[in-house]
């Protein structure tokens, strides 16, 4: 009788234990956990991108390099690396010793035939009445005018000369072709400049306001990329800003390191965000395809695959339950929900 007692506590005991196993089970299974992600099902744009890093590079025109087109000593250096400077500032300034001289001597040239010449127009216009007078004979006004039209030939050339030592005087001060900030500076005070066969560099100045980036872009998704596509970049120095552009040019010609096929899609930056941005900052880069508005979207992380169907869980009534849903577009971590949920469904984020 002891004996069938015991077996009897033991069997309610196993049923005991089996129950509360089974119960704690299906708790977990259908009742959310409090550490669990969630999202909820939102209508948004939503695009197709491609992504590609870049560096930032001045258009063509926005770096100038200013040299001096004559030859001398640099007596002043007017500018320093890191200052801005405007159309027409002046730069740097050259001894004017020698040139100034040859102005001179070109102006004093001009005087001498200027005065040659308007001696030779009065001898003209005498010779002329003596002709009509038969007092010289047609020779000796021949011989007149001829003297005329030198005498007025070697003023033009006299004119000319000087306007050339004029502008090679011009030359010695070095001023700014274009707005931008100063890269570089390649000389100093007291240095001597030759102009002989190419003209010296004195500064590198770039407008940083004509900017632009040069996209690396996968072979694979060149094809997709054309010009005057949105896209947005962003770079280490302010990693939380958006700067805007759109695609200005696809280079013909590819780019290989390391073995991987790149072409440059150039993007011209449209919003600075009221931020300074240099030549050669690292850039990562996303170009926008297609854009699909107003369609209702769940992180991407919420889908799960399940042999040929696509599923999300769905918290509904404290309860967790799996949903098949069709999909369309996916972009920026988000997919386009076509149906199998509502807006404002909450699910579960993997």
């Amino acid at each position: 009788m002891r004996k069938k007692w015991v077996i009897i506590i033991v069997l309610m005991m196993a049923v005991i234990t089996v129950f509360l196993t089974t119960s704690l089970f299906f708790s977990k299974e259908e009742r959310p956990s409090a550490n669990l992600r969630t999202a909820v099902a939102s209508r948004q744009n939503i695009g197709s991108s491609v992504l590609a890093t870049g560096i930032i590079k001045p258009m063509v025109g926005a770096e100038v390099r200013v040299g001096s087109r004559v030859s001398g000593i640099v007596n002043s250096l007017h500018a320093n690396i890191g200052d801005m400077v405007y159309k027409g500032q002046l730069i740097a300034e050259l001894d004017p010793t020698e040139l100034q001289a040859k102005y001179n001597q070109a102006l004093a040239a001009l005087e001498n035939a200027r005065a040659n010449f308007e001696y030779s127009k009065l001898d003209l216009e005498r010779q002329r009445s003596l002709l009509k007078q038969n007092f010289i004979s047609q020779n000796q006004f021949d011989l007149a005018e001829k003297t005329f039209e030198i005498n007025r030939a070697q003023l033009k050339q006299a004119e000319a000369n000087l306007e050339f030592t004029r502008v090679q005087l011009g030359y010695t001060k070095i001023t700014a072709p274009i707005n931008g900030v100063v890269a570089s500076v390649s000389t100093q005070e007291g240095e001597t400049v030759a102009a002989s066969f190419s003209a010296p560099t004195f500064v590198n100045i770039i407008d940083l306001d004509r900017l632009e980036v040069w996209a690396y872009v996968d072979e694979t998704d060149i094809g997709r990329i054309q010009i005057g596509q949105r896209a947005t970049f962003t770079v280490d120095t302010y990693l939380d800003t958006d700067f805007e552009g759109a695609v200005t040019a696809i280079y013909p010609k590819a780019v290989i390191q390391d073995n991987v096929v790149n072409y440059i899609a150039t993007i011209k930056i449209t919003d600075f965000k009221e931020k300074t941005l240099r030549p050669e900052m690292t850039a990562t880069v996303t170009i926008y395809l297609d854009m699909r508005e107003d369609v209702l979207t769940v992180p991407t992380s919420a889908l799960r695959r399940q042999q040929n169907e696509i599923t999300v869980t769905v918290i509904e009534d404290d309860k967790m339950i799996t949903r098949s849903v069709k999909t369309g577009w996916s972009g920026n971590g988000f997919s386009e929900i076509l149906s199998g949920l509502n807006e404002g469904d909450t699910v579960v984020i993997q």
